[in-house]
């Protein structure tokens, strides 16, 4: 029983455990009050269906966003230019596929795919030159891509919606023939495994940490801030490069006024919703998937209940708030006072950023 007791107490006080408790919040409440949310039922050809498979389906864009988001974010950084970057890819890979009725594709379809996720790296790498090299606040760096980069897939689509006939590309999202899930959700989870082994193989988690926590003594310890910075950026891009891919394959068109709006603040709260703090510093990735996944399920009970899509920004607007105020100093100092009150922890201590940087540049 104490040992149940124990790693009750561990998971408490653990990054992961906010974002699961919203999440589970969220589910109690759909199976109470939404009628056969979570029925998942298979289909004459084969496949799953339900709103918890929308749920996956639909979030993995904002997943693979949140991924490249808070390594942005751990550098103490920002990136609202990645709803912009969707839709460059997307406009990229459907004027390259074109919109010809007899579904044949222009260009191979690898070789479009490849494009649309290049220029993705290069808009994140414009970013990160801007940040990195120029030393641009990273808002403003951002800010600019984000306000010229629907105007560029409007150039590119000479303001049409794009359709593509191409039927292989539907598959990017869609489900290929013998499969019972949509591809893009094993496109996200091998995003996400590819970060995990990253981050467990590799010290480029440690030096985005120590990055985020005091670049002056980063650089010190030997660590090339300004390639730290410029990598996550691009990488950034990289992730928008394929939500584009999947947005486009969605809807099997691009669309440059409405593909990615309003992602880059889906993604920011994502990565919030999972504990990393927005000055930058100690990230967690599982955290972000668990948060964006949390985003998704947050709107589809919104539409669910029957709340439109202009009101569902105030809803996501209450959500920062409450985050805000529970990441905040005071909040955390409350709560570490209410567990040492009641025996659950230890007493409160506050930490010593100056002592956390250089533990941290200490071991890279």
């Amino acid at each position: 029983m104490s040992s149940v007791k124990d790693k009750l107490r561990a998971f408490s006080d653990s990054s992961l455990f906010l974002p699961v408790v919203a999440l589970a919040v969220l589910l109690a409440f759909n199976a109470i009050f939404v009628d056969g949310f979570l029925t998942i039922s298979l289909t004459e050809d084969g496949r799953l269906y339900g709103r918890m498979i929308d749920i996956l389906n639909r979030s993995c864009s904002l997943v693979i966003l949140a991924l490249g988001m808070t390594f942005v974010i751990a550098t103490a950084g920002i990136d609202i230019s990645v709803g912009a970057v969707v839709a460059i890819s997307a406009a990229v890979v459907c004027t390259l596929l074109g919109g010809r009725g007899d579904g044949v594709a222009e260009t191979p379809l690898a070789l479009a795919m490849l494009a649309a996720v290049g220029v993705g790296i290069l808009c994140g790498a414009w970013n990160g030159l801007l940040v990195a090299k120029f030393k641009i606040q990273a808002m403003v760096a951002t800010l600019i891509l984000m306000t010229a980069g629907r105007g560029i897939a409007q150039l590119m689509t000479e303001g049409q919606i794009i359709t593509v006939y191409y039927k292989p590309f539907a598959y990017i999202s869609g489900v290929i023939p013998g499969n019972i899930l949509p591809t893009n959700i094993f496109i996200a989870l091998a995003m996400v495994l590819l970060v995990a082994f990253l981050m467990k193989k590799t010290s480029i988690g440690l030096f985005i940490q120590s990055v985020g926590i005091n670049p002056t003594a980063a650089r010190y310890a030997g660590i090339n801030v300004t390639m730290v910075i410029f990598l996550v950026y691009a990488f950034s891009g990289f992730c928008a490069g394929v939500s584009g891919l999947i947005e486009s394959s969605l809807i099997r068109a691009a669309d440059a006024n409405n593909a990615g709006l309003n992602m880059e603040m889906d993604a920011i709260l994502a990565v919030a919703l999972g504990g990393t703090l927005l000055s930058g510093g100690k990230f967690y990735i599982g955290g972000s998937v668990i948060g964006a996944v949390t985003i998704q399920t947050l709107t589809t009970t919104m539409y669910a209940l029957g709340v439109s899509a202009d009101q569902l920004p105030v809803v996501k607007a209450i959500a920062v708030i409450a985050i805000c105020l529970i990441q905040s100093k005071k909040a955390q100092e409350m709560f570490a006072a209410w567990k040492e009150k009641h025996g659950t922890g230890p007493k409160a201590v506050s930490p010593d950023p100056t002592s956390i940087g250089a533990k941290v540049v200490n071991e890279a």
